[in-house]
């Protein structure tokens, strides 16, 4: 009586190491190279195309803000109207507002047009320059104050202030006209402070020139923040295009591997009849030399060399079998015939197939069988192909007076296993994700082992995968393998209780007329005692 067969530990198989490409190491590089390209070919230290993506910016910003440096330019000038100088403030603010106009209609027509590298660089100069005859013409009006008394110096710093403030923030993302802007106002109030020869004036114009350095530094870090931004902008463009790159090159590479897949099946599907003919006539006449039918051999050796021919004949015909079927399987055109399945009485069969070849090798195969299993719905043939392709590889492997077991189960999910173990040389554990591909074999298995296609572990795996099950290789060196094999539990077929209720007739009964009935009674006999009726 065999023992009930242990549950399986069903582990995932290590997952195959990959070699990254140098990706990161080669978009550094190409990074570095170009910045140094751009720094050469820009004016201002950074590429190209963010010099006037920055100029484009200025241009917007001063654009936008158009409205409100008019509105700052009128308010000074009527200020400085009514207090004292009407004319002077007058002719200040048609020439302000001329520039102005002149700043915005050059910036409009910068935005229209799409400037090159020389292009840009002929506007970049041309905006410094009417930023610093913007600078100018404040500094012309801050040259005339009402006094230089405390209410005079107070509005002069005032709009000092305010001019450098507008000004840097207008121009932050082209600095120099910034300081073009900016430098000849606080150059002009702070050398009319320092010409009051006080304290006082001393003190206000070191307060102008700070603030000067102040705004100064704050229109740098703006203008390294919107750097930063486009950089980080334009490497995502970058990153973007690459992805797209590749993407185009996957699908490139996945035609050609689909067409090199669909040509490999044409020309597998043509050979195998080229091949199969004249093998047939191989081992047709190779099996009726080896069998001696016509008569026996003039010489005993010719006995032999037939059938070494027809074992060859044999090992080519499997080998060719194993490879159509992996191109089937892989093309996606194999077709499981299921029916209902007893893996226990398969798995009998397969044993007994096999038995007389393990026991030429001295090899023991024990059988742990739990009893009353019910059976699963699936393809016997490919079932059956998977227990060959396992024992077969377990034989093969296992040296001469080793064990082997084969178990047959039920899973803890209540699905059903089975389970090849054996006392082999072993897989180590690098080399298993190599011998489940397709033609893989494990170097210690070439060394110790018969040579074979490399195909039995991959078609079992991919049939059971077709069935929903597991696949799952377990091994050491020098101590043996393991391969478990799962059945999900959809595929178990339950056995369904009996019907309570007794099932219709197949056909109804025969209406009977009232002759008949009278009939009947007049045919029956009196005494019926006896007579079962």
């Amino acid at each position: 009586m065999s023992n009930a067969a242990e549950k399986p530990e069903v582990v995932q198989l290590p997952a195959e190491a990959q070699v990254a490409p140098p990706v990161n190491t080669r978009r550094v590089a190409a990074q570095r190279v170009r910045e140094a390209r751009d720094r050469l070919t820009s004016t201002s230290g950074t590429r190209p195309a963010f010099d006037t993506e920055l100029l484009r910016q200025y241009a917007q910003t001063r654009v936008s803000a158009s409205f409100v440096v008019m509105l700052l330019v009128v308010s000074t000038g009527v200020l400085f109207g009514l207090w004292k100088y009407v004319v002077p403030a007058t002719v200040w603010t048609v020439g302000m507002l001329c520039i102005h106009a002149a700043i915005i209609r050059n910036c409009k027509r910068f935005l229209r047009e799409q400037p090159t590298l020389a292009e840009t660089r002929k506007w970049q100069t041309r905006f410094v320059l009417l930023d610093l005859l913007y600078g100018l013409c404040w500094t012309a009006i801050l040259l005339h104050p009402a006094g230089l008394d405390t209410v005079s110096n107070t509005m002069m710093m005032f709009l000092m202030l305010l001019v450098i403030a507008v000004s840097s923030m207008l121009a932050a993302t082209l600095p120099i006209a910034a300081v073009a802007a900016t430098a000849p106002v606080t150059a002009a109030i702070a050398l009319n402070f320092v010409m009051g020869g006080t304290f006082d004036n001393y003190a206000l114009a070191l307060l102008a020139v700070a603030a000067e350095c102040y705004f100064a530094l704050l229109a740098h870090q703006l203008h390294s923040t919107t750097l930063q931004t486009l950089e980080a902008r334009a490497e995502k463009d970058a990153l973007i295009g690459e992805l797209e790159q590749a993407k185009a090159i996957s699908d490139e590479a996945r035609h050609r591997a689909e067409s090199a897949n669909v040509a490999k099946s044409r020309f597998l599907a043509q050979m195998s009849h080229e091949l199969r003919t004249p093998l047939n006539a191989i081992l047709g006449f190779s099996e009726v030399m080896k069998s001696e039918i016509f008569g026996a051999h003039a010489v005993t050796v010719y006995k032999e060399y037939s059938a070494d021919i027809h074992h060859s004949g044999v090992h080519l015909l499997n080998l060719i079998n194993e490879i159509l079927d992996l191109s089937r399987i892989e093309a996606g055109r194999y077709e499981l015939n299921e029916e209902a399945v007893a893996l226990v009485h398969v798995v009998a069969d397969c044993h007994h197939l096999l038995k007389l070849r393990a026991s030429s090798r001295g090899i023991t195969i024990h059988e742990v069988f739990e009893h009353g299993m019910p059976r699963i719905w699936g393809d016997e043939r490919a079932t059956r192909q998977v227990v060959l392709n396992l024992i077969s590889n377990s034989i093969k492997f296992t040296p001469q007076g080793g064990d082997i077991w084969l178990k047959v189960g039920w899973t803890a999910s209540g699905g059903q296993y089975l389970s090849v173990k054996d006392t082999g040389s072993g897989i180590a554990e690098d080399e298993i994700p190599v011998v489940l591909a397709s033609f893989g074999q494990g170097s210690n298995s070439i060394k110790s082992a018969e040579q074979g296609a490399g195909l039995g572990l991959p078609i079992a795996k991919s049939l059971i995968d077709m069935h929903g099950g597991t696949f799952t290789l377990k091994s050491k060196l020098r101590i043996g393998t393991e391969v478990i094999v799962t059945f999900p539990p959809e595929r178990v077929m339950s056995a369904l209780a009996p019907m309570a209720e007794e099932a219709p007739p197949l056909q109804p009964e025969p209406a009977v007329s009232a002759a008949d009935e009278k009939r009947r009674a007049r045919h029956k006999p009196i005494m019926s005692a006896g007579t079962g009726l």
